[in-house]
């Protein structure tokens, strides 16, 4: 169907995939695990033709004056295909999350109670620039058994559109229904509002992109949103630390790549450790165009590092997520007021400590509000991928449900099932 007319099209995707979820949430592990091998092969079959449309969407990106980190963002290389399609085959490799039966007890009745793990049914998602998004979401869908209907940036759209017909090719060849998996095929805004309102039809809705688009989508869906706001992730170096590997630590966690969500945009160093460890990453960051915002013993502490550029931090800076080479920069003087910086100021997304101190790093994973909680390595480990999840859906900060990368289980909710020999209750 054509979508000229932007609500008939969305209520039409709609449909499709409801009638497809009751379909995926009955099909054979067997079926699902062969279109997500088909969809790897189709991928690495493709770079050549994926690769000289995703060159036109860049370059219609660049000439339309979009920012540099989302011009990064929007990059399909042939590395970036091929790490989604070991995405796919390790999810294929997974076992099947769905029908799982846990915590099975018998009651004094006789009745034994327990949960089974279920599909969600419909998600739609609604993204920017990442067109590996497309793959990541709809492998997810394939293998937990839900539908589901992507919505990316219009930056994207060629290239998002080439990758949802390997997705419905992969799907023809395992058997599956096409409908399994839809791509919004316009640009038109109009499409936006007429998913968040498509209840009778999605389950759940997954923003993933700028802070202005989760905004609109929290307050105007009316369905459940899996989401997070902003990625203000920090590292706190500790009082006591391998100053080498706080070192590489930091810098990667910092410069590995400056557009991701995971990325370390506030960097807390231990009183004790300042004069031997700030010059030093300095250094490092000098070298790299990283621009430091600093506290005033910071900002003391850096002073005289060639090509350096060290600033006073504002207020603002402590809470402010840069996807840039710029990072805000606080000394502090105990483990208990880095703690209580990163839940005041931090965006729960995901922290980092480096520390020798097997006392402050329990504390720090105990005590700090976030979903990913790191000991001496990188924030840029906090993705699906790298967690073992195969790939992402996105990664969410809420409380409840889903929380941290969004994998195959995120994507599943457990009821409750009670089997019984004819009891009844007294």
């Amino acid at each position: 169907m054509k979508p000229t007319d932007i609500p008939v099209y969305i209520a039409h995707l709609g449909t499709a995939a409801r009638a497809a979820s009751a379909a995926m949430a009955r099909a054979p592990l067997a079926a699902r695990n062969a279109a997500l091998r088909e969809l790897a092969r189709l991928l690495r079959a493709e770079v050549p033709a994926l690769t000289q449309i995703n060159d036109e969407d860049v370059a219609a990106a660049r000439d339309s004056g979009l920012q540099g980190a989302l011009v990064d963002r929007l990059k399909l290389t042939p590395a970036i295909i091929e790490t989604v399609a070991q995405g796919c085959e390790q999810i294929a490799a997974m076992p099947d999350p769905i029908g799982e039966i846990s915590e099975l007890k018998r009651q004094p009745s006789g009745i034994q109670v327990g949960r089974m793990r279920v599909p969600l049914g419909v998600f739609a998602m609604i993204y920017e620039s990442r067109p590996n998004v497309t793959i990541e979401a709809a492998s997810l869908a394939i293998k937990s058994g839900n539908a589901a209907i992507l919505r990316g940036g219009s930056e994207a759209l060629a290239s998002n559109q080439a990758l949802g017909r390997l997705v419905e090719r992969a799907l023809a060849l395992a058997g599956l229904p096409t409908e399994a998996v839809q791509v919004v095929a316009t640009p038109d805004r109009a499409a936006v509002g007429c998913l968040l309102g498509l209840k009778e039809h999605v389950d759940v809705i997954i923003p993933r992109g700028g802070k202005s688009l989760i905004e609109r989508v929290a307050a105007e869906a009316k369905m459940p949103v899996i989401k997070h706001l902003d990625g203000n992730c920090h590292v706190y170096v500790d009082a006591q630390v391998d100053l080498a590997m706080a070192l590489k630590v930091t810098d990667n966690a910092k410069t590995q790549k400056f557009s991701p969500c995971n990325a370390a945009e506030s960097l807390l160093v231990h009183a004790g450790q300042a004069d031997a460890f700030l010059p030093r990453i300095a250094a490092l960051f000098a070298a790299k165009g990283v621009e430091m915002r600093c506290d005033g013993r910071a900002l003391a502490a850096v002073r005289g590092v060639p090509k350096l550029k060290a600033v006073p931090a504002q207020e603002s800076d402590w809470s402010e997520e840069y996807l840039a080479p710029i990072i805000s920069v606080k000394m502090v003087d105990s483990l208990d007021e880095a703690i209580a910086h990163i839940n005041r100021y931090g965006s729960h997304h995901t922290d980092a400590i480096l520390t020798e101190n097997h006392a402050h790093a329990m504390r720090f994973l105990r005590e700090v509000d976030s979903a990913s909680v790191i000991v001496n390595a990188s924030t840029r480990f906090a993705d699906g991928f790298e967690y073992g999840l195969g790939a992402e859906i996105g990664i969410s900060t809420d409380k409840f449900h889903a929380r941290g990368p969004v994998g195959l289980e995120g994507l599943t909710s457990q009821k409750w099932i009670v089997l019984g020999d004819g009891e009844l209750r007294a």
